[in-house]
């Protein structure tokens, strides 16, 4: 990231003792879900009260959700969730993988565009959850001098749950600007060709290294409840065409290839089938090697190194699986990175192109 304060100067015919400001930028601001500050109790409490109390996530009425929230859900989840995050956990950086990997992209990305824009651009991540948060790094930005910002979630499918409330927070965090820049938010990139092509490359490789080529290929994709795709939510849609583009350019057929939805959560019934029963129904039915993949994630997660590599890969195993293939997410694979950095190049048109 440049210097900005290397390059602040006093404006021409401003006063003297007018402050020096900074040149102006185009800053790029990567959003992910979000992530603890620790495994702990309260770290997990601090971070999945902001999470649950997220309308977009759970549209329950507050008052009856919040109180079934605070007694109940977040004296004991922190317990069971830190447990889990503690199996993942980056020990050496002291964060989640979710971290690592972000700022990973978003090292890759800034060279990327430093390459093409040079110090026209800053690039930076933000989290809707957790720290740092959207909020201080709109700020950061800002004060750098950063007149224009592109908001990228990083989600290719839109849902409410996802992209929505990262823009919500994003601007949220606009509205408390005195000198609002000029901001554009970037769409999912869910049929993108170059994002199709990095998400058959990193399946081919997977295939490639099994031992024995799986029987199917289950592409987990987050649930969220039934509901929301019956008041307007395209998530479904998107992720079931995602599926589909999959299996074309691999060239497969219906047989190889399915879409199934993980991490339900509540009384509700979510978008199915579930992947923790399709897996286990999979291998009753024959089918003794799978492969999983998560195309809804751009970076591995807590959803994907233990709910699908550990529950659902357990459940494969006590139904009768005997080979579990998961295949990582997109994370910094060179395809990925040059996918993520096409959308931003097209969606910063008119600005610096």
């Amino acid at each position: 990231m440049p210097d900005t304060k290397a390059n602040a100067q006093r404006p021409a015919h401003a006063a003297p003792d007018h402050p020096a400001v900074p040149s102006e930028r185009v800053g790029i601001l990567l959003a992910n879900l979000g992530t603890p500050d620790g495994y702990d109790y309260w770290s997990m409490r601090r971070y999945l009260g902001e999470f649950l109390s997220d309308r977009r996530v759970i549209d329950y009425s507050p008052w009856l959700w919040q109180p079934l929230l605070q007694t109940v859900i977040l004296t004991k989840r922190p317990f069971t969730s830190g447990a889990a995050y503690k199996s993942i956990w980056n020990e050496d950086a002291n964060e989640s993988p979710l971290l690592t990997i972000t700022k990973a992209q978003t090292a890759k990305i800034a060279d990327a565009m430093q390459a093409r824009y040079g110090d026209a651009v800053m690039v930076d991540y933000c989290m809707r959850y957790g720290n740092p948060s959207t909020e201080s790094k709109v700020r950061a930005l800002i004060e750098a001098g950063c007149r224009k910002i592109l908001f990228f979630p990083l989600y290719p499918h839109y849902a409410g749950a996802t992209s929505a409330t990262a823009n919500d927070a994003f601007f949220s965090a606009l509205q408390k600007e005195t000198w609002q820049p000029v901001a554009r938010t970037v769409p999912p990139y869910f049929d993108r060709t170059d994002y199709i092509d990095a998400l058959a490359q990193s399946i081919e490789r997977g295939y490639a290294q099994a031992d024995q080529r799986p029987d199917i290929l289950l592409c987990s994709y987050h649930g969220v409840p039934q509901r929301y795709l019956m008041q307007g939510d395209p998530y479904h849609c998107q992720c079931q065409k995602t599926t589909r583009l999959l299996k074309e350019r691999l060239g497969w057929d219906d047989s190889q290839i399915m879409t199934t939805f993980q991490s339900k959560f509540g009384p509700e019934e979510w978008l199915q089938p579930y992947t923790v029963e399709e897996v286990a129904r999979q291998a009753k039915a024959g089918k003794k090697r799978i492969a999983v993949c998560a195309p809804a994630f751009s970076a591995d997660c807590i959803e994907t190194l233990e709910e699908i590599n550990e529950e659902i890969n357990e459940s494969f195993e006590h139904a009768g699986g005997e080979s579990f293939t998961y295949i990582p997410c997109l994370n910094d694979e060179p395809a990925h990175i040059q996918a993520l950095s096409n959308v931003i190049a097209e969606n910063l048109r008119g600005w610096l192109d």
